[in-house]
């Protein structure tokens, strides 16, 4: 279970960790949020055809691995939900 105290972080600040505005590399799964920096398969943010900045949770479904893939990460926030 993920710590409740996480940070909030927004979509925007996500998206401006993507490896390619700054040396970070964020990406967002299922409500929240993983530091991927570290790893070699998302070199400048890119990992296959996916993006790093952004949500991933519905991609995942075409993914070759299931969601245990993210215990390597360390979960650095939870995504900001914006209500209508």
């Amino acid at each position: 279970m993920k710590d409740s105290n996480l940070p909030i972080i927004s979509k925007r600040k996500l998206s401006l960790n993507n490896g390619q505005d700054k040396d970070s590399i964020w990406i967002a799964y299922s409500g929240f949020v993983y530091d991927v920096t570290k790893s070699r398969l998302w070199k400048n943010g890119i990992h296959y055809e996916h993006w790093a900045g952004q949500d991933l949770t519905e991609e995942l479904a075409e993914a070759p691995h299931g969601i245990n893939v993210f215990d390597r990460f360390t979960c650095i926030g939870k995504l900001e939900i914006l209500k209508d």
